[in-house]
């Protein structure tokens, strides 16, 4: 008898799974059947069906879906997401469910589909953010600028039962950020961190926490990721408050300079702080697989630190410590603790990193608590009167510990601030300033991250661009585990010419920072746009401006006025003058270093033509 010849297809496979399945049928059993019911109905299947594509099974609270067009799948998953957030489900709580999507070769069986390209389908949608998508990379390569959100780098992927890593890519609405102050004279950004960028930032928040994959942007699983929360001061003393913060603070930056771990930056991490959650839900929303806990108590000279290491996925102790010490070996013991986690989560150090690890800001207590009182201030909305008195904070500090190099490196980086925003000096006298603290922390420490930030600032600020790049480059590779310097990386790069290489570095910053300030998604935007990527620039500004109001909106007027859109531009233009009347043309341009005078010229121009003052 001759058997039946293969049939076999290309098609886009879409895999999707309700969260929690298990937990629900044990809390309601009936209830949950009829929610799933009504879940598929009213939500999944009419998506499934507005796109084009075919359910061709379910299986109990998940399903597959073909699609002959990988746009169509990648538009039904973020439809199905995003009217799954706004949906009510009735008493039960919000339901949430995990999408992958995946191109391959399917076998076809009647009406079932089969083999390894459905298989990885299912391995993705495992692997995808609570309320995400994540998709395989061929598909990501055919939807790329067609589909209008951005999806984040998620690194090669280790799938079970999969003998190849599958390189991800994934996407997910940012939660609700925090209102922020709007910058007196910048464009973009809401923090210190970021003050030296212009206005730049996928779709915009959703109002609901949601984090990234176990594999998030740019980490693979291989490297161990954590997250390290606020610590708790005992007995309510608010005046303890500094010594936690300042442990953290330390902590965090001794394990974010090892390579063979990814932390969670503080921004994120700190939301965290006051609110009472299972270490479980908090490891799936930032994406780590530990997560380290602490409380401190200071009675007179002696201080009490309680920590414990937590495995994120089983809300399971790993170790445990209590520690009862003289307050003045405060530093000692936050690289010993460091040292410990490191150890417990297997991480080797190299033998230069061994030489690096022994961090912290300062070992003169009082210049330590004061170098905590001026991050209070630095990292709040660009303003003289917050900058001047973190600049005060800081300078009695360094007079406390001349050596310390990172007071040096951020005093370096307030006084490049002002040279741009003109708060305390003239221009060249701010960055006269800048390059002398820069000198005399890189004198003290050759590898400091925010010296070389500050080094790659000032050639910028002279348009020396291929300086600037090179410092920049050089800066990235010194300090790849923190948020703030990727991002003022890319923004170097993206003003001296080198758009398409700040995406990658975006795109990790925001992994290291799922609860990242809007102006990340302005900067993600100003690199795709400078790239030629300007429907995912479109939806970046979006969810700047989503977060921030009228941040990211000269942008758009920008790729608007440029694609022929001018009516479209005007209305933009309209809406920014009303959220930020002060904004002129000569002001904007004036937050502008660009190395292609050309784009800068044709970006003034289509300002001008969209009716911004000048």
């Amino acid at each position: 008898m001759t058997e039946p010849a293969i049939q076999r297809r290309l098609a886009a496979i879409l895999a999707a799974d309700v969260a929690g399945f298990s937990r629900m049928m044990g809390a309601d059993e009936v209830g949950t059947v009829v929610l799933l019911r009504r879940l598929w109905a009213e939500v999944v299947h009419p998506a499934v069906a507005a796109h084009r594509g075919r359910v061709v099974k379910m299986m109990g609270d998940g399903m597959l879906a073909e699609f002959g067009s990988v746009v169509d799948a990648v538009h039904c998953a973020v439809a199905v997401q995003r009217a799954l957030a706004r949906w009510p489900g009735g008493s039960h709580a919000p339901v949430t469910m995990r999408i992958g999507v995946n191109l391959g070769d399917i076998v076809v069986d009647g009406e079932d589909i089969l083999g390894d390209g459905v298989n990885v389908a299912a391995r993705l949608e495992s692997q995808a953010p609570l309320g995400g998508v994540l998709l395989a990379d061929a598909v990501h390569a055919q939807v790329r600028g067609k589909v209008g959100v951005t999806f984040v780098d998620a690194g090669p992927l280790v799938l079970k039962n999969i003998e190849t890593p599958i390189r991800g890519w994934r996407w997910v609405e940012g939660p609700t950020p925090e209102p922020a102050e709007p910058a007196e004279t910048a464009e973009t950004a809401e923090t210190a961190e970021t003050a030296a960028a212009p206005e730049v930032s996928a779709a915009p928040p959703r109002g609901r926490p949601a984090g990234p994959p176990a594999a998030g942007p740019g980490i693979a699983r291989a490297s161990p990721s954590l997250a390290v929360l606020p610590f708790t001061v005992q007995g309510g003393d608010a005046s303890q408050d500094f010594l936690a913060d300042g442990l953290v603070e330390d902590i965090l930056t001794t394990l974010s300079r090892l390579s063979g771990l990814t932390v969670i930056a503080r921004q994120s991490s700190s939301t965290y702080k006051g609110r009472v959650m299972d270490v479980r839900q908090i490891g799936a929303e930032l994406g780590v697989g530990h997560v380290l806990e602490g409380s401190v108590r200071q009675s007179g000279p002696r201080v009490r630190i309680g920590t414990q290491l937590v495995d994120a996925g089983t809300g399971t102790q790993v170790w445990a410590e209590r520690y009862d010490r003289s307050l003045d070996d405060i530093f000692a013991l936050q690289d010993e603790i460091a040292l410990r986690v490191a150890t417990e989560m297997q991480v080797h150090l190299t033998d230069g990193e061994q030489a690096r690890r022994r961090y912290t800001t300062t070992t003169n207590l009082e210049a330590w608590k004061l170098w905590i009182e001026g991050l209070q201030h630095y990292r709040r909305a660009i303003t003289a009167s917050d900058q001047s008195k973190a600049r005060r904070a800081w300078e009695r500090a360094v007079a406390l510990d001349p050596d310390s190099a990172p007071l040096h490196a951020l005093l370096g980086f307030l006084h490049l601030s002002s040279a741009r925003f003109g708060w305390w000096d003239d221009r060249d006298t701010s960055l006269h300033k800048a390059e002398a603290c820069t000198r005399r922390a890189l004198a003290l420490d050759p590898d400091n991250p925010d010296a070389h930030r500050t080094v790659a600032g000032t050639h910028l600020a002279r348009m020396e661009f291929e300086a600037a790049a090179a410092a920049a480059r050089r800066t990235v590779a010194l300090g790849a585990g923190m948020p703030e310097v990727l991002t003022f990386c890319g923004f170097i790069l993206q003003c001296c010419g080198h758009a398409a290489d700040s995406i990658p570095l975006l795109e990790r910053a925001m992994a290291l920072s799922p609860h990242h300030p809007p102006n990340y998604w302005g900067q993600l935007g100003n690199g795709l746009r400078l790239a030629g990527r300007a429907e995912e620039a479109l939806a970046a500004f979006r969810a700047y401006h989503a977060g921030s109001p009228g941040f990211g909106l000269v942008d758009i007027v920008l790729i608007q006025e440029q694609s022929g859109q001018l009516e479209a531009a005007r209305r933009t233009a309209a809406e920014l003058r009303a959220l930020r009347p002060e904004l002129t043309i000569a002001g904007w341009q004036r937050t502008q270093f660009r190395a292609d005078v050309e784009q800068l010229a044709r970006d003034l121009q289509s300002l001008q033509a969209a009716g911004l003052p000048a």
